[in-house]
């Protein structure tokens, strides 16, 4: 592969054809390596976690290191539903795709424990063969597979492995629906998104990405169109549409198209369901500036004074690990501009509003590190940076510390140290 930048510009909507077909049991075979692995490193960090309250895990003990912080909450909602007392921490703070799923699962399994992170593992095998395939069709072969690398050596992605979150889950139907949109399925993509945002708060960045993504693959169809390009060879063959070309494109959108808005929905009936069982749609929003959490909107959030005041005063080892996540929210803002130029108007909105949505409403970046995981086109972008970057020890440099951090901190996380 060539070192210069062009060697890798593939127009947006196009398709980046590999010699080879995509490697699926391969990756599906790492990730299976990758998984077993982090789960030897939290069962043996979990030994000398402090002790807790053991009687909801029931599960294997091997799994105990996967279960810890918002994993009591999702475990909480499974298994006797949502409360919220205005003022307080209350799980209404957390979404219901995941823990809905889990007690669905543990139907069959018999167990809560296991169910989640049965859940969160399966998701995150789907969610990075999907990743997978994305890439492999809009980078070359050795970008493709980069970014795989970077997805599943990124110091966070540990919560692809195990934990029972709904980081996972949530990656899993953002990738989704826009691979069902590429396939101009409309409204397969929006009932898709509509889980998304019925998964985390951030899902509302799917919503946007997808309407967006719409507007531009009309735009491309009508540029082909002008062109006197085939039908058929529309959306690879287009030039990348400008900002003017999506608002015109408006004027083309029809009935099947509107089905990417389907993908509001899951957010509006969460709000619905808030509404009628606690009388407040936006319960959701103000339990994050309860007492604990204490994530209220303001100054004081936006520009990190908690942050600030933690590098300062400490403790220090707080400070690194905060630190951490905002390096990676940093690199992932500096990747926006190579999101557009590669993937186009879509990907970009998605990505900058679910990295906005945390870096904003965020006292000290506590958390962030899993939003950059969901932002896949800027893991993506990563990946493409650095395999065509000139300086070629950057790559396996910069694969081998990523890998070091993602063992460092699945170790910390079986210890119940808060990472992210």
């Amino acid at each position: 592969m060539q070192s210069t930048d062009q060697s890798t510009v593939v127009a947006p909507g196009a398709t980046a054809r590999s010699d080879q077909a995509y490697p699926w049991a391969a990756v599906l075979g790492v990730f299976a390596v990758m998984s077993a692995t982090l789960t030897g490193v939290v069962a043996w960090s979990e030994r000398h976690r402090p002790l807790g309250d053991e009687s909801i895990l029931q599960g294997p003990s091997w799994l105990d290191g996967w279960f810890q912080y918002d994993a009591g909450w999702y475990h909480h909602i499974a298994t006797a539903g949502y409360q919220y007392v205005p003022g307080q921490q209350s799980s209404i703070a957390f979404f219901p795709v995941f823990p809905l799923g889990v007690r669905a699962l543990a139907n069959l399994t018999g167990d809560v424990q296991v169910a989640g992170s049965l859940l969160a593992v399966l998701a995150g095998a789907a969610a990075v063969l999907l990743f997978g395939r994305w890439a492999w069709e809009r980078l070359p072969r050795p970008a493709a597979l980069t970014a795989l690398a970077v997805l599943m050596l990124y110091p966070y992605a540990l919560f692809l492995y195990g934990a029972m979150y709904a980081d996972s889950l949530f990656l899993l139907c953002a990738v989704g629906s826009f691979m069902l949109l590429e396939k101009r399925w409309y409204w397969a993509a929006g009932l898709v998104g509509a889980l998304a945002t019925a998964g985390r708060p951030v899902g509302v960045a799917v919503a946007v990405g997808l309407v967006v993504r719409t507007l531009e693959l009309l735009a491309q169809d009508r540029a082909a169109r002008a062109a006197g390009d085939a039908a058929g060879e529309a959306a690879g063959s287009a030039p990348r549409p400008g900002w003017r070309d999506l608002v015109r494109a408006v004027r083309d959108v029809r009935w099947r198209h509107a089905g990417v808005l389907l993908s509001g929905a899951g957010l509006g009936a969460w709000c619905l369901f808030l509404w009628l069982e606690f009388g407040n749609p936006l319960a959701f929003v103000e339990v994050e500036s309860a007492p604990g959490w204490n994530q209220g909107v303001g100054p004081k959030t936006w520009f990190k004074v908690v942050y600030a005041g933690t590098l300062v005063k400490g403790p220090y080892d707080v400070a690194a690990l905060l630190t951490l996540q905002a390096v990676a929210c940093l690199l992932a803002v500096l990747l926006l501009r190579r999101v557009w130029r590669r993937f186009g108007w879509g990907y970009l909105a998605y990505t900058f509003v679910v990295l906005v949505i945390p870096i904003l409403g965020t006292k000290d970046f506590m958390g962030t590190g899993r939003y950059v995981l969901v932002a896949f086109p800027a893991i993506a972008a990563a990946g493409d940076y650095l395999a065509g970057s000139p300086r070629r020890w950057l790559r396996p440099v910069a694969l081998a510390l990523s890998g070091v951090l993602l063992v460092l901190l699945t170790s910390l996380f079986g210890r119940s140290v808060a990472v992210s």
